[in-house]
């Protein structure tokens, strides 16, 4: 396609109406207000994009743009050629959908002083994360639908750039209310659809450094040491309550691997690790014990207790005989934690072999002086 020709008056009114565009919003009063800031990259990213497909232009016209840009605003950021590429390509990608586009528009047409949560029904997941959560979901993800899923989860757990990062890179999306569960017979419709997008499967413990043979002593008390990191996998809502939890049925006194309290289903939640493979028996001690708490510590205004029985494998078939007839709610889920070192300390670190070869050698150079009898 022949480049269409643009006499200089066109390109100079057009950089014209980027300059007052910036200026009307008040970019640089405003640039803390995020909303108003995502609101012109959307803007700006749809003129560039116009204009290279009505013009023909190719990738220089952003160079030049970014150039003239900070010259006139030196003192503001978010200007440079790298950012003009990413606010490009920012409105191609989630001018992908059309309910995006609607309701970006409809945030145009309302006045700044008028905005609030209620207009802000999609851009909520456009408008209200950091343009670094931005760039980094364009960075990692293609998929449209994989990208609003990550924008409300964003908002609505609060995370940094770094924990966002983490989350896609576990793969969240793949995970997120994949727990077997029998939770849609025993819970009310509202609350068992809570609950089934509170739970993962599996969850990845990789701040944990474990043998295969770890006990689940081993990891429970691992778990209670890397709290805060165990939290951030289990999700939002969940309040540690205690480690080896007491409590007395009978005559007899039982130990709760973990217990929680979660504060949005308002309720206590019961966690079991085993280390091995799943087993039917399994359900019915993590059963007994949902029954103890409810009967015991529950208070009349809670939920149901919830219990989630963590496996180091299951079979998921035989998961689902389990918990077809249990009258407690329980999700059954993996889990996977880091059980060697990485690949780039292994190859730094001297095997076995290496190590007994090295000791022969100074035993060999080096022979141990012998002890003379004492007459």
């Amino acid at each position: 396609m022949p480049t269409k020709l643009v006499d200089k008056k066109t390109d100079t009114q057009w950089l014209k109406t980027i300059k007052e565009q910036v200026r009307s919003s008040q970019l640089k009063a405003t640039i803390a207000v995020n909303t108003e800031l995502i609101q012109f990259y959307w803007e700006l990213g749809k003129s560039i994009a116009e204009k290279q497909k009505t013009y023909n232009w190719g990738a220089s016209i952003i160079d030049q743009l970014a150039i003239d840009l900070k010259k006139e605003f030196s003192d503001v950021e978010g200007f440079s050629r790298t950012n003009l590429y990413y606010i490009k390509q920012f409105y191609e990608f989630y001018s992908q959908g059309e309910i995006i586009q609607q309701a970006v528009g409809q945030l145009a047409k309302t006045p700044i002083n008028k905005r609030n949560q209620k207009t802000l029904i999609v851009p909520q997941a456009v408008g209200q994360i950091p343009w670094g959560h931005h760039r980094l979901i364009i960075d990692k993800i293609k998929d449209y639908k994989q990208a609003l899923f990550y924008l409300h989860q964003s908002i609505q757990n609060n995370w940094s750039r770094n924990v966002l990062a983490l989350q896609i890179d576990t793969g969240l999306h793949k995970r997120q209310g994949k727990a077997i569960n029998n939770f849609k017979l025993t819970l009310p419709k509202k609350q068992s659809e809570l609950v089934i997008q509170t739970l993962k499967d599996p969850y990845i413990f990789d701040f944990l450094t474990l043998s295969k043979n770890a006990s689940e002593r081993d990891i429970e008390l691992q778990l209670s040491q890397q709290l805060t990191k165990f939290l951030l996998e289990l999700g939002q809502g969940f309040a540690y309550v205690g480690s080896q939890y007491p409590i007395k049925v009978g005559k007899k006194d039982y130990k709760i691997d973990l217990l929680f309290y979660h504060t949005h289903l308002r309720c206590y939640v019961v966690i079991e690790l085993k280390a091995g493979e799943f087993e039917p028996e399994h359900t019915g001690k993590l059963n007994f014990y949902l029954s103890a708490i409810d009967t015991q510590i529950k208070h009349k205004l809670d939920n149901p207790t919830i219990g989630i029985l963590l496996c180091r494998t299951k079979d998921n078939i035989e998961v689902e005989y389990s918990l077809r007839d249990t009258v407690k709610p329980i999700g059954v889920s993996g889990y996977k934690f880091l059980e060697k070192l990485p690949k780039n300390l292994q190859n730094n670190l001297p095997s076995v072999a290496q190590l007994e070869a090295e000791f022969k050698k100074i035993t060999h150079v080096v022979k141990p002086k012998t002890l003379s009898k004492k007459k």
